[in-house]
């Protein structure tokens, strides 16, 4: 793989889980690792972590990081080709820019802000503007570590256009896991006793509809990733639920999001945003072509 992988890092804890993660990811594709450092106001982002060793500001504070990031990756991964840079650029344009030539984004779930919020405002900003996929890493344990060996991939209401499924397969691929495509639907006439599907107890169509977008939505990645061991879930709820639900027990999912006409950026939707903010798991947004 020619592209490298783009991690951000900003001295907090977040970002350093999300190196952990670019390393081990950058060596299961073979790809190079660049770490980027991107602050234009250092002075306005407020202070580390409490308990932190003391940096010089500024300059000083960037260089050390940046560096500590690079010494960390290079333990993790001793064979990586790596590189470092620090961007003169707020974070998120920095960010964006950088993963125009990369094959993926990769960032913590929250910065060094103060707030206790499910979701940094970078990590959130970054996954709705980039023109490629971000991965938002969050959780912990095997979830993070790959110990589940289970991607989940969710397949919309329109289905995937082909970005987001071949991009799941692809993670499965490589770490030779399962991968569990999952389409929910729902109907509204469900458990109401007149209703025919009830008393019968026969498929809903709704279901069966489900049941065949999700087969057209797989069907070119399952003959082109052979080795991949597919799942196809059809869950009767939510879409967010559904999703939230199978990342307990997984390494990854993967979510596709729409480009806004005429407009920069993409289409979060709200159970991507969900997903984004409560996953057990890292979450990678996939921008459709």
């Amino acid at each position: 793989m020619a592209a490298p992988l783009v991690v951000g890092v900003d001295g907090s804890d977040a970002a350093r889980r999300a190196l952990e993660w670019a390393v081990d990811e950058a060596v299961r594709h073979g790809a190079a690792l660049r770490i980027v450092y991107a602050s234009l106001w250092e002075y306005y982002d407020g202070s580390l972590p409490a308990g932190s060793p003391p940096v010089p500001a500024g300059r000083g504070q960037a260089e050390h990081i940046v560096a500590s990031a690079a010494e960390l990756a290079q333990a993790r991964g001793p064979r990586l080709k790596l590189t470092a840079d620090i961007l003169a650029e707020d974070t998120v344009p920095g960010l964006l820019r950088a993963g125009r030539d990369s094959f993926a984004v990769v960032v913590g779930d929250r910065g060094r802000g103060r707030l206790p919020l499910p979701l940094g405002s970078t990590a959130l900003a970054v996954a709705s503007r980039a023109q490629g996929p971000v991965i938002v890493v969050r959780g912990g344990g095997r979830n993070t570590a790959g110990g589940f060996d289970r991607v989940v991939l969710g397949v919309g209401e329109t289905g995937e256009r082909g970005a987001a499924v071949g991009f799941a397969f692809r993670e499965a691929s490589v770490r030779g896991g399962r991968l569990d495509a999952i389409r929910a639907w729902r109907s509204p006439e469900r458990g109401v006793a007149t209703h025919a599907h009830t008393l019968a107890g026969a498929a809903d169509p709704r279901m069966r509809d489900a049941e065949w977008a999700l087969q057209h939505a797989v069907k070119d990645s399952v003959q082109r990733f052979p080795d991949v061991d597919v799942r196809r879930v059809t869950a009767e709820g939510p879409a967010r639920n559904a999703l939230l639900l199978a990342s307990d027990e997984a390494d990854l999912v993967v979510v596709g999001a729409r480009r806004r006409t005429g407009q920069s950026g993409i289409h979060l939707g709200h159970v991507n945003h969900d997903v984004l903010q409560h996953a057990s798991c890292p979450v990678a947004v996939v921008p459709e072509r």
